[in-house]
């Protein structure tokens, strides 16, 4: 599953499969599906109004928002692997603003898509 988003003026490729858990741990030595479901829950505790877009103030703990940006680079490195430099550092540097309000549902979305296009029943 794959979708292309908009960040800060620019086209962002972001894809999702079996092997991004994989690419994650390997990579930052976590599992993708906790953090996951731990930044949604911090998002969620926030009890942001439907209508604001973006916080005034994002009460959300630095891990949380580094969390959220290595989760975004590797979909966004397994979306483009020759167009995404090799560190998320200078991934981010590509972006004068990077929102997880904006981007995360986004990136939340296309892995729970990922997630029913696998555990879909096949028809026999």
């Amino acid at each position: 599953m794959e979708k292309t988003v908009t960040i800060d003026g620019k086209e962002v490729r972001f894809r999702a499969s079996a092997s991004v858990p994989r690419l994650y741990r390997i990579k930052f030595r976590r599992d993708l599906i906790v953090d996951m479901a731990n930044i949604h829950k911090q998002i969620l505790a926030q009890n942001i109004p439907e209508d604001e877009v973006e916080p005034q103030i994002s009460t959300l703990p630095l891990e949380t928002l580094e969390t959220f940006e290595n989760i975004a680079y590797i979909m966004a490195k397994h979306g483009d692997p020759l167009g995404v430099p090799s560190t998320v550092e200078e991934w981010l540097e590509r972006f004068d603003t990077f929102s997880i309000y904006s981007v995360f549902p986004v990136i939340a979305d296309l892995w729970a898509a990922n997630m029913a296009q696998i555990n879909a029943p096949q028809k026999k």
